[in-house]
């Protein structure tokens, strides 16, 4: 037996999300099917998020064990002839039997991007989330600021959630301008259900003057969802990389 770690790219608006459900298709499902039709197994493939419909992925990480004879490398070549091309395995490699890609993780990195432009690019309109009001940038940092460190997130955690806790680090947050692009790099220990997206819809209300632009101390104090902004679309979002 060998365990094989999956570096995975995909176009969310594609599956139904990460998780196999019934009558859907979803990451986790294509996978599981992909890895039967190359080894012969029915494996479980443990995913280190489960993204919801809609979220991109350009470096989710799985893994599987296997006893297959397929060199470890090559897992991605063989996977990818018989995956949807919404996705596809960008690296396969062996790791030690005990590696567990969601337990192992150390922290993620997410990615939201916002098109700032009056109307609509056809070509993003799948990736970002067209905001059709004036953003001021400094805001928008400056309310980023306060996010930074371990606070109770309760405020930007969606009904539906199994977290044991609310309780989350923040390392940083990027916000970084590319034409009429507004991108946010969220970097933290772990992120709540749909809190990345609560995060961004705060953030945009702050910049865009509909919420005081010294309001996030208080909203993070708040522990209430009604407290913060709006849920930002998913098709915005992407899960960039997960570190271990």
């Amino acid at each position: 037996m060998k365990n094989i770690a999956l570096v995975i790219a995909y176009r969310g608006g594609a599956f139904a999300g990460w998780q196999i459900q019934k009558n859907a298709q979803t990451v986790e499902g294509n996978l599981k099917k992909a890895i039967r039709e190359v080894t012969g197994e029915d494996v479980v493939v443990y995913g280190a998020g489960r993204t919801d419909a809609g979220v991109h992925a350009r470096g989710q990480r799985a893994n599987f064990k296997t006893a297959s004879a397929i060199p470890a490398d090559r897992f991605a070549f063989a996977l990818n002839a018989h995956l949807p091309e919404a996705v596809r395995v960008m690296q396969s490699f062996e790791v030690p039997m005990a590696f567990h890609s969601r337990y192992d993780a150390k922290g993620k990195c997410y990615t939201y991007r916002v098109y700032r432009g009056r109307i609509a690019d056809p070509l993003m309109a799948d990736y970002s989330w067209q905001y059709g009001y004036a953003l001021d940038v400094d805001k928008i940092r400056k309310a980023a600021r306060a996010v930074i460190g371990t606070h109770d997130f309760k405020s930007f955690q969606a009904a539906g959630s199994s977290a044991k806790t609310s309780v989350r680090r923040v390392d940083r947050i990027e916000v970084k301008e590319s034409g009429p692009m507004l991108i946010l790099h969220y970097y933290g220990n772990g992120f709540l259900y749909n809190m990345v997206r609560i995060l961004t819809g705060t953030l945009l209300a702050i910049g865009s003057g509909k919420l005081p632009e010294d309001s996030m101390p208080a909203i993070i104090a708040a522990k209430s969802r009604k407290a913060a902004g709006v849920t930002a679309p998913a098709k915005g979002l992407e899960l960039t990389r997960v570190y271990y």
